[in-house]
Parts: structure tokens; sequence; C-alpha cells
């Protein structure tokens, strides 16, 4: 199974590549620019060489009892060359942090465009679920509402069955009632008759 070749290591293999013509280019203009070889170059190449001198004396423990040993300063020549390549890995460097800052930001305002579009999505949905409910309970009072007046309607219903019913009832009796007076004096009439004609015979 191959190894993967470590990503770090391609980085710094790149940023070498990339900073050797940076170094050149600020060696061939310290060449021809004294203020730039005396202000630009020179003064961090010293620093960094002074730095590192002291911390290795420090290691080892040298220098340690007299803290004002002189450290000796690079030549020019030293100089300009290890000034040439700080500034061209400066640059590099420079250049990666800018990349990573950019990118940095470039996902945040992802990420927040993303939030801002999943709330936009949680505002629509709670906006349309307060929107059924109110259409709940509008059609639960209508519903209420038809199964009231259909209640009062049966109401009103059975009433007017019962009042038709106690008029018929009342109908019929008088009507029988008339009938048997009819009758009555029907067989009186007749009886009578029959009388009166049994005298005569």
């Amino acid at each position: 199974m191959a190894v993967g070749f470590p990503i770090a290591k391609l980085g710094a293999l790149v940023i070498k590549q990339v900073s050797k013509p940076l170094a050149n280019a600020a060696k061939n203009r310290a060449k021809n620019s004294h203020f730039f070889r005396t202000y630009i170059l020179m003064p961090p190449a010293q620093f960094y060489h002074w730095c590192e001198v002291r911390m290795k004396m420090y290691v080892m423990n040298i220098g340690r009892s007299s803290q004002t040993s002189i450290i000796p300063k690079l030549n020019e020549e030293a100089a300009i060359e290890l000034g040439g390549n700080l500034l061209g890995e400066g640059v590099i460097f420079s250049i990666a942090v800018g990349i990573l800052v950019f990118e940095v930001s470039r996902q945040k305002e992802k990420e927040k465009k993303k939030e801002e579009f999943e709330q936009n999505v949680i505002d629509t949905l709670q906006t349309q679920v307060s929107d059924l409910l109110f259409t709940t309970e509008e059609l639960d009072t209508k519903l209420r509402e038809a199964t009231r007046l259909l209640y009062a309607t049966q109401h009103e219903l059975r009433d007017f069955k019962g009042s038709t019913s106690l008029g018929v009832n009342i109908s019929a009796n008088s009507n029988t009632t008339t009938t048997s007076a009819a009758v009555n004096k029907a067989v009186n009439y007749a009886q009578s008759k029959v009388f009166s004609h049994s005298s005569k015979s």
C-alpha cells in the first residue's frame, strides 16, 4: 500500500521553489540600490543572525555567564544573501497568510449565507404553520356554527311536527262528534216516523 506524500512537505517545497526567484530578484536589486541593500535587506538579516547565534549559545550553555558577549555581524555579501532569502520567504508567507485569511473569510461568509438561508426556511415554515393553525381554527368555528344551526333546525322541525299532529287530532274529534249527533238525529227522526205510522194504523 503506497504511503501518501505529506501535504506539509509538498507545501514547504512549493514555498521554497517559489521564494527562490523572489530572493534572486531581491539580491539583484540590492546590488544596484544602496538604500534597498542597507535599509531593507541587511537589518533583518543581521537581526536574524544575532537571534540564531544567541539561541545556539544558550542551548550549548555558552556565554550565559557573560551576557555582554559580542556576536560578530555578517559580512555584507552574507547579509544580502540571507536578507534576500528572508525577503522571498516572507513574501511567500505573507501571500500564504493572505490566502488563508481570504479562505477563512470566504468560508465564514458561506456559512453565514447558509445560516441565513436556513433561518429564512425556518421563518417561512413557521409562517405557514401559523396560517394553517389560523385556518384550522376558522374552520372549527364554522363547523361549530353549522352544528348549532343543524340542532336548532332539527328542534324546530320536531316542534312543527308536534303542533301539526295536535291539530289533526282535534279536527278528527270534532268531526266524529258532529257525525254522531247527525246519526242520533236521523235515528230519532226515523223512530218518530215509525211511531206515527203505527198510531194511524
